[in-house]
């Protein structure tokens, strides 16, 4: 058993496998839990970040089927509740794939009694193919399942200013101000005369109709609780400011009213799947404290950046989890492996990832061509590739990253720069591993004349792969790997 820690340290971002990282933060530590997990839809997310850094691939396939999804969900759905305060609320973030399936799941864990609201958020006004809108009805929402851990929790209720269809109802007006007529269902006498009294009782216009009074607009509140069906809040457009191009990405406004509804400043709010960090983003901007959790360091290290940027450097969260060793790289998956050497030297990720002609990354400020092989003995033919790929960009200069290289493959770059004018420089993964903070990570080799490079690499402009292209280039990827 992992040893849990006694307090919970906050403003953290952790890269690992959620079920670890539960199971050793310390119990009933958390007031808000929003976790937004893969949902079991059958399908390849490919994404690439709004600055082309970075690319993450994952899948929401699950071999063995739905009960392998169920089984995996329950086992950290049971760690949450336990970190859960007695008065903490966790949101379950899924679509109706599955959404039943999940709630029997969290009437076990949480109890039936603990559900409060299953939550209709409806993101678009429609979403799948042709022609599955032609058989049948168009899918334009997701579940939001909504439980507490005890009989009490933080609760602010949600409100929404009157609408103009609302405020139309008052189209009456006396010296009091706008009213509008509402009918008395039931009442007594000494009603009917105090509201005679207050000049508020409204005639009936016929004979055995009822009553009405005046409700004036200005003794009001002037807004309306929201109920568990939310149209009010739009999916991100394609043009919004704050889209990072991940696809399942939330918008801010749906976490500003969970963390505003069901915690206080000051509180602690967890996601455990926090993604491209719009949870963290919306906890900090609020002032509550927050723990993030992504097995992808592409999330991790972008979560951080958006940090850094939406309070103007104000705030560095410390991350726990990201590979240090060579053997760590060696694990993961061949984007993210692609992406953390691009974003170790600050360089910028090719717009193509298929056909991209041997050139994975561009190198910041100049942009030479930066080719990455998560592999060893890296040999004269990916060399001589390259050669061909940097003809045929223009350049000259251009860097192969890798564990390591034959000796055939340093006599070549040693020929092509006498020869053919070509200066490759072969870098190993351990040199960026071993290289000085404050050199971030130089493309240089040793000896050479090392520039600190800025936070934010540069955008190339380019136009972003498709989502075909990805899919095949990570199949591809994998199988070389292999």
């Amino acid at each position: 058993m992992p040893t849990r820690g006694s307090t919970l340290e906050t403003g953290v971002l952790y890269c690992e496998d959620n079920l670890s990282r539960l199971a050793h933060m310390p119990a009933e530590s958390v007031d808000l839990i929003y976790l937004d997990p893969p949902f079991f839809s059958n399908r390849t997310y490919e994404v690439i970040w709004g600055d082309e850094a970075e690319v993450r691939s994952f899948e929401d396939r699950w071999e063995g089927g739905l009960q392998v999804y169920l089984g995996w969900m329950r086992d950290r759905v049971q760690e949450m509740h336990r970190v859960l305060k007695p008065t903490g609320s966790l949101y379950l973030h899924c679509d109706p794939h599955a959404s039943h399936y999940l709630k029997q799941m969290l009437d076990a864990v949480f109890g039936p009694e603990h559900f409060r609201n299953e939550v209709v958020w409806k993101r678009t006004p429609f979403s799948g193919s042709s022609k599955a809108r032609a058989q049948q009805l168009p899918r334009s929402h997701d579940l939001i399942l909504f439980y507490t851990k005890g009989k009490t929790w933080t609760w602010h209720p949600p409100t929404l200013p009157y609408s103009q269809q609302y405020l139309a109802r008052f189209k009456w007006k006396d010296s009091r101000g706008y009213y509008r007529k509402t009918l008395l269902k039931t009442y007594s006498q000494e009603t009917l005369e105090r509201l005679e009294r207050e000049d508020r009782l409204i005639q009936p216009v016929r004979p055995g109709a009822k009553y009405s009074y005046k409700q004036y607009l200005n003794e009001s509140s002037g807004r309306v609780q929201i109920d568990d069906v939310w149209t009010d809040v739009n999916a991100l457009n394609p043009m919004a400011r704050e889209r990072l191009g991940y696809p399942t990405q939330k918008p801010e406004a749906l976490l500003e009213r969970i963390i505003e509804q069901s915690s206080d400043k000051g509180d602690v709010v967890l996601d455990p799947f926090c993604g491209c960090g719009t949870t963290i983003a919306v906890a900090q901007r609020l002032g509550r404290q927050w723990v993030g959790i992504d097995i992808s360091p592409t999330a991790v290290n972008l979560v951080q950046r958006r940090l850094i940027k939406a309070t103007n450097g104000a705030v560095r969260a410390s991350l726990v989890g990201l590979p240090t060793t060579a053997d760590a790289l060696r694990t993961l998956k061949p984007f993210e492996f692609q992406n953390w050497i691009i974003s170790k030297v600050f360089g910028t990720s090719a717009p193509r990832k298929s056909g991209d002609m041997g050139i994975d990354g561009y190198s910041f400020m100049v942009h030479d061509p930066i080719q990455v092989k998560q592999s060893d003995k890296v040999g004269r033919n990916v060399v001589d590739n390259f050669e061909t790929a940097m003809r045929r960009a223009g350049k000259t200069t251009g860097y192969i990253i890798a564990f390591s290289f034959t000796r055939n493959a340093r006599e070549e770059v040693a020929r092509a720069r006498v020869q053919d004018g070509l200066d490759i420089t072969l870098v190993t993964v351990q040199s960026l591993l071993d290289a000085k903070d404050e050199f971030y990570g130089p493309l240089m080799p040793k000896g050479a004349v090392v520039t600190e490079l800025p936070l934010t690499p540069p955008t190339s402009g380019r136009a972003l792969p498709t989502a075909e292209e990805l899919v095949a280039s990570d199949k591809g990827a994998a199988a070389a790997t292999a």
